[in-house]
């Protein structure tokens, strides 16, 4: 047994294994702030705050914000393995061509979605986790490890084949997982003196400890991570990617949550989670500023093109939340004749706006490709 709870013996012979069982929040004893902790919650805060400042002055936040929600989700799906591109993702004929790993992708964007305005009605509670859980995992790749539902049977961590006597990691048995994420619950809601980031960092480990569902478990667990600061209104909209971090350093990510069960050394992770909140929010930050800048000399070129402008400003504004395009498709969304669409098209290529993707004659497909140069950085 350690500060950060106890491994416990289940079933018995040659079945025995050892599942863990964590230890209620906040830990006992409390987390020691050395000089270096404080110096990172400082400049986290600090970076977080700032991010927050350009959020709000943006006036197409909201179309930032659905590329970021798209990228994040790109990102925690690929730390599970998914092999799908931000192209993918993007891909205008997207309902057509929806394979598996795109699936996962769009149903976190969903999940992300649902949550988030799930948050207006209900506190940060297990219901709520649960219910973006089944938006999950809806017609992916777990739909059959029962969606929306904690798990009714042992699961366990490790390489493909392992079992449960030799798995890396084995989370609470049944009984164990509902009485801790019921704790978990209550610690969400209730006031801590800690910092809310070290907060956040606390409650990320626990979940990811505890292991509620048979799939999903990560992606939840760093969407909670987003959850908990808007509630705390740390943050105002999920501009926060921070599984790009998280995706970088993916074997220090693992090996720190396993050493506080291992040592209950929770200061390790803290500083290794703020450092992850600090770096995301600086990289979210000049992110903004480039696309900002990026938009800015767009549509000064635009406004060159005289009486066409009018119009390719309104094919400009769509390209921002629809950085591939297809012609006809656009045509529909924008009411606008194929022959005006067509000469569009060709004066955004002139200026470098669009490039040409695809060459086969119908469904001619044209990307925003500065844009998506900047939005793609780490995937």
């Amino acid at each position: 047994m350690n500060r950060a709870g106890i491994f416990k013996n289940n079933l018995s012979g040659d079945m025995v294994y050892k599942s863990f069982m964590p230890a209620v929040l906040p830990p006992k004893p409390p987390i020691e702030l050395t000089n270096e902790m404080v110096d990172i919650l400082v400049k986290a805060n600090k970076q977080l705050a700032l991010l927050e400042g350009i959020a709000t002055r943006i006036p197409n936040m909201d179309l930032f914000i659905s590329m970021y929600v798209r990228k994040e989700a790109l990102m925690s799906s690929q730390i599970e393995g998914t092999q799908a591109t931000l192209e993918d993702v993007l891909d205008p004929c997207l309902e057509e061509n929806t394979n598996r790993p795109v699936g996962d992708v769009v149903n976190y964007i969903k999940a992300t979605d649902f949550a988030i305005n799930r948050l207006k009605e209900l506190p940060l509670c297990n219901r709520l986790i649960k219910e973006a859980h089944e938006v999950l995992l809806q017609g992916a790749r777990g739909q059959n490890k029962s969606p929306g539902e904690f798990r009714h049977s042992q699961n366990w961590i490790g390489a493909a084949g392992c079992n449960l006597q030799n798995a890396r990691f084995v989370p609470p048995s049944v009984e164990d997982m509902k009485q801790a994420m019921s704790d978990l619950e209550k610690y969400i809601n209730k006031d801590d003196s800690l910092d809310v980031l070290i907060r956040a960092g606390l409650i990320h480990y626990q979940f990811e400890t505890i292991h509620p569902f048979l799939d999903g478990n990560g992606r939840i667990g760093r969407l909670l991570i987003t959850l908990f600061l808007m509630e705390k209104k740390v943050l105002s909209t999920p501009a926060l990617y921070i599984s790009y971090f998280l995706k970088k350093n993916r074997i220090e990510y693992y090996d720190r949550m396993s050493e506080v069960r291992l040592k209950g050394n929770y200061e390790q992770w803290v500083k290794f989670f703020l450092e992850a909140i600090y770096e995301s929010a600086k990289d979210a930050t000049e992110t903004i500023d480039q696309l900002v800048a990026l938009h800015d000399k767009n549509c000064a070129e635009i406004e060159q093109l005289g009486r066409r402008a009018k119009n390719a400003i309104r094919v400009f504004e769509y390209l921002e939340a629809n950085p591939i395009i297809e012609i006809q498709k656009t045509c529909k969304e924008l009411e606008i004749v194929f022959n005006t669409m067509s000469s569009i098209v060709k004066d955004l290529i002139n200026i470098g706006i669009l490039e040409q993707t695809s060459t086969q004659s119908r469904n001619r497909t044209f990307a925003y490709k500065e844009y998506l140069r900047i939005l793609k950085e780490g995937t």
